[in-house]
């Protein structure tokens, strides 16, 4: 056990505490609501994440990338939904995945993808699991549920053995436009009631769908029922950051990551301080601009995680630069300060790390790996 200021910097940090509530809330959330969690854990990446969500109820995981799938199915966990549209250069790589045991669901919005994953799944002895993927409403992927393809693809899919039909996946992105619980309601409501009349639409064409699945964070959080819907798929929630906070989704109390950073240089006639943390430790990501119209790269905040009023308005690779026009502020800036930012976007943050730092106030109890590649 050490103390957090004795941390070598940039370092990336999670507060255990916060994780465990906010995983908490969502798992009771979506029970609540008749629905299952099948979180996304490419916020996180890390089997101590996912060993929480196990026990608040979650139905499986689901992944971005197959190396996600590869080190989570090591660990047991045997349930994966790759959410990611299937291309041929991974058919041998998920094939293998299934024959070896674990259930890796797959899905596509693309007629051409049927016919090549049959003969792949076939020459490979196995059965897929394979989702229509549907835009309902982010307009990123997905077909149009009330277009001809829609059908014709569910259709392929199920004439094509060995591949099972599996149901419906969505994701309102979307969302991420929207400012306040009421603004959110109404895309999750959307993102709902497309699915679900989706799913009418095929089970009219004498075509079950075993599973409608949606999911974000924003959505999951805000939405007043799920009738008709099976699962969830949201994933930020685990660490929530400083959009969420801006969209409506949670409060600055819940976000539980942040970068710890030193000051390597203050500038008094410039009324500014440079940070050891730039792209490279917190992405450039901008997320969503403050009240005032001004974007940047996170927040500063002490080692006890109190606000500073600061934020950082400019990265390079490795430094990050914060505005200070208080002259009191400033004077307790020296360099070798340490200070926390936290995230504007965890998801993009946590990528940039291999460990995490597990905090309870500022003792660093435990160590978590986190899981990147494709």
């Amino acid at each position: 056990m050490s103390d957090l200021a004795q941390l070598p910097t940039p370092s990336l940090v999670v507060d255990g505490a916060r994780v465990a509530r906010n995983v908490e809330r969502m798992g009771a959330r979506i029970a609540g609501l008749g629905a299952q969690l099948r979180p996304h854990v490419k916020t996180h990446k890390a089997i101590e994440v996912a060993r929480m969500q196990r026990a608040a109820g979650m139905r499986g995981i689901t992944v971005s990338t197959l190396a996600e799938a590869r080190a989570f199915a090591a660990h047991g966990f045997d349930d994966i939904t790759y959410a990611v549209p299937i291309e041929p250069g991974k058919f041998a790589a998920v094939t293998a995945m299934v024959a070896a045991g674990t259930r890796l669901a797959v899905l596509t919005d693309d007629l051409d993808v049927p016919g090549p994953l049959a003969d792949a799944a076939r020459a490979a002895g196995v059965t897929l699991d394979v989702y229509v993927k549907v835009d309902c409403g982010y307009h990123r992927c997905g077909v149009d549920p009330e277009g001809a393809a829609f059908l014709a693809l569910a259709r392929r899919i199920g004439e094509k053995t060995p591949l099972r039909l599996a149901g419906i996946v969505a994701h309102a992105g979307h969302s991420y436009k929207a400012r306040g619980a009421e603004a959110v309601r109404a895309v999750a409501r959307q993102e709902r009631d497309v699915m679900v009349a989706a799913a009418a639409r095929l089970a009219g064409h004498g075509i079950p769908v075993p599973v409608v699945s949606v999911g974000s964070t924003p959505t999951a959080t805000h939405v007043d029922h799920l009738d008709g819907v099976h699962e969830v798929r949201a994933g930020n929630y685990a660490f929530f950051d400083l959009m969420q906070v801006t969209i409506g989704s949670c409060t600055r109390d819940d976000v539980a990551l942040s970068v710890l950073a030193a000051v390597v240089h203050r500038d008094r006639a410039a009324g500014k301080v440079i940070l050891d943390a730039g792209g490279i430790a917190l992405s450039k990501d901008t997320g969503i601009a403050d009240p005032d119209g001004v974007t940047h790269y996170g927040h500063l905040a002490t080692l006890e995680g109190e606000p500073l009023g600061l934020r950082l308005t400019s990265l390079s690779q490795e430094h990050g630069v914060a505005e200070v026009r208080d002259a009191a502020l400033l004077d307790r800036l020296a360099v070798g300060t340490r200070v926390r930012v936290l995230a504007n976007h965890s998801c993009l943050t946590a990528a940039q790390h291999a460990t995490y730092h597990v905090v309870e106030g500022t003792r660093v109890v435990d160590r978590w790996e986190n899981h990147r590649g494709w």
